[in-house]
């Protein structure tokens, strides 16, 4: 299995940034037959989504995420910016980790979709994300 890390700077805003290009990198390096690339961001307050982005779902997904989740005081985790004890519930709705096939060294992603970082947490300015292949 071959495995890589590297950061992202997310800044001090709410945001889902995009991850397809780093992982098709890393797939260039690393992949050249089948097998399964997984995606994991080790942080308690950040997580991994599929989607389209660039088109709206991204900022309707951080919506949906602030109507299930609200930035405000019902929180018993309470260090941090206020409300941040909701960034330490996200993982539980959008995980931290997923695969995605690889064919021909390639990921088996639909026409529109992208894979995602999804970080809440306006404390931390930086992710870690690590990638690694298992071929087939």
């Amino acid at each position: 299995m071959l495995s890589e890390e590297f950061e992202i700077r997310t800044g001090s805003v709410e945001v889902v940034y995009d991850l397809t290009a780093e992982c098709e990198q890393f797939l260039s390096r690393a992949a050249r037959s089948d097998g399964l690339l997984n995606v994991w961001v080790p942080h308690a307050t950040a997580g991994l989504a599929v989607l389209e982005t660039g088109a709206g779902s991204d900022e309707d997904l951080l919506s949906a995420l602030n109507d299930l989740l609200p930035r405000d005081d019902r929180w018993r985790h309470r260090h941090g910016t206020p409300g941040h004890g909701r960034d330490h519930v996200l993982p539980a709705l959008v995980p931290p980790s997923m695969t995605v096939p690889v064919l021909g060294g390639r990921m088996a992603l639909g026409t529109w979709q992208s894979v995602c970082l999804v970080d809440t947490n306006v404390d931390n300015p930086v992710r870690r994300v690590r990638l690694s292949f298992l071929a087939g």
